[in-house]
């Protein structure tokens, strides 16, 4: 349990098979010199046999030094019946140029007999030509052993066979993986310690969370000998993704204290995950354990007040040793120490006794039974807070009337939105057309608001969500409309609810603007 783990990083290649996941070039260096300056050991940035962009990434990252990790390109072993030398994709493997080379070989019989279609012993020659030809010019070589465990369990003296091949060509690592990610931690366990009695080499592990225990199967390997992990940023990956190293990492380095990477590394666990979301233009799953914003979030009355007290009493560590930070949540469920916590964290001087307190929790837990949500909507909320403790705040500027309509027929036609609004004793009367009411909507808004607010030019919307509270009133439905908008530096988020979706997207627009105002 004191040998150190390696990390290596495969988010670049198994990561981009994932379902909706893409990564041009310039992505993929990017995220490679990321990964880099996090520390990880290992990054595998693709397979150069398969693929125009991975030869032209390979040809880029050559002219990058890389400070902290080992660049590996990925491949398979050699194909049966030809020889290694002549074989155009380990050829390619040498020509990319990196210092790591990795395979993958197949460890299980069914995958011999079936997908190879060669016999047993061509499939240990394989093995062993393509390690040996790797090591002979000069490369670091990591065998994956493909669908390692399934193997085992079909034809466990196959299984070993094919690792030893592994091993004995000269293989600086042999890695079990979990191909098709449906064994069980314990199986995990056993299995890789078996592998820890027949070979001398390094052994490492590599799952996939088919069955959500990608993060368990990896714990359980390393607890059994293992002393390398492969994984991706977030869990990307086939299918269901890979061992998602935003949860291993933390469990190695807290939970564990196995040593894998610096202190300061896991204090940018977050800022991490939330970068490779945003290159791969992925939104960041908010439930993600460790790194989420909701990974220490806070809704229930007793809660909070525990949390107030210790934080210990709710929170298994410190959220800044990943990059995380408390989130205190405001809902129908809030009690006074939610109002105290959230209204400080919003920047309100809000003292524990202050009567404004009752006030705000009783307007929250009103609205919140009218149709309103303030969990995503911190803006709305703060507006909120505002109105309670200013009992008549400076009105910036106030809608006095609008009017969407859609002209046309089929598929073409037309959304125009006028609006008037008055900003002190001025008045703006603004039209916009737009790609839908909403748009034409917030286009006429800003307009308005420009002559007087320049500054809300940079405001931008980057999400809109709507919500049907009232399925059985059919098309009279009261409607939640939920905004996010960013100024490039912050994001906040806006709420309005009404029986008409146009009504309630102009209180949560006319809530954003006014809460950049605000913070201005």
């Amino acid at each position: 349990m004191t040998t150190p783990v390696e990390i290596y990083d495969t988010t670049l290649r198994d990561g981009s098979q994932g379902e909706g996941v893409n990564f041009s070039v310039a992505d993929k260096l990017r995220i490679a010199e990321r990964l880099d300056a996090f520390g990880m050991h290992y990054i595998e940035g693709g397979w150069p046999g398969s693929n125009p962009k991975d030869i032209e990434f390979f040809a880029q990252a050559q002219r990058k030094k890389f400070k902290h990790a080992k660049l590996a390109a990925f491949g398979s072993t050699r194909r049966k019946a030809v020889p290694v030398e002549k074989d155009e994709q380990v050829r390619l493997l040498l020509t990319a140029g990196t210092p790591v080379v990795t395979i993958y070989g197949k460890t299980s019989m069914l995958h011999v007999k079936e997908v190879l279609r060669c016999s047993a012993d061509e499939n240990l020659a394989m093995i062993g030509d393509t390690v040996r030809f790797l090591k002979d010019h000069g490369k670091f070589v990591i065998y994956d052993a493909e669908h390692c465990f399934d193997g085992h369990k079909l034809d466990p003296d196959y299984a070993v066979a094919t690792w030893q091949a592994a091993e004995q060509a000269g293989a600086d690592l042999v890695v079990l993986c979990d191909t098709n990610g449906g064994c069980l931690p314990s199986e995990v366990a056993a299995i890789t310690r078996i592998a820890r009695s027949k070979l001398k080499s390094k052994i490492g592990i590599h799952t996939h969370d088919d069955i959500g225990l990608g993060v368990a199967n990896a714990l359980a390997a390393l607890e059994s000998g293992a002393s390398h992990v492969q994984g991706t940023v977030n869990g990307y990956g086939e299918r269901t993704g890979n061992c998602n190293l935003t949860s291993l990492i933390p469990c190695l380095a807290l939970k564990l204290k196995r040593r894998c990477l610096p202190a300061t590394a896991v204090r940018q666990m977050k800022d991490l995950s939330q970068f490779v979301d945003e290159v791969a233009n992925i939104r960041h799953n908010p439930r993600q354990p460790w790194v989420g914003s909701a990974a220490f979030a806070h809704k229930g009355g007793t809660h909070v007040n525990a949390v107030q007290k210790i934080a210990a009493s709710y929170e298994h560590i410190d959220p800044s040793l990943v990059g995380n930070a408390r989130n205190i949540l405001i809902s129908d469920l809030s009690g006074r120490s939610n109002i105290l916590l959230k209204a400080r964290d919003l920047g309100f001087k809000l003292v524990d006794d202050a009567p404004e307190t009752k006030d705000i929790l009783a307007r929250v837990k009103a609205l919140e039974h009218e149709g309103y949500e303030f969990e995503a909507a911190e803006a709305s909320l703060a507006l909120l807070i505002r109105s309670i403790l200013d009992h008549k705040p400076e009105m910036l500027f106030s809608v006095e009337d609008f009017h969407v309509s859609t002209r046309g027929t089929g598929k073409v036609s037309t959304t125009e939105a006028t609006i008037k609004l008055r900003v002190g004793r001025e008045v703006h009367h603004e039209v916009a057309d737009g790609d839908g009411p909403v748009n034409a909507l917030d286009s006429a808004l800003r307009r308005a608001l420009a002559k007087s607010f320049p500054q809300l030019k940079r405001i931008q919307l980057t999400d809109y969500k709507v919500r049907i509270l009232d399925g059985i009133a059919g098309t009279g439905a009261k409607t939640r409309v939920l905004i996010t908008s960013t100024d490039g530096k912050r994001e906040w988020g806006t709420v309005g609810v009404s029986e008409n979706i146009i009504e309630a997207s102009l209180q949560a627009l006319v809530d954003s603007m006014e809460y950049a105002l605000m913070r201005k």
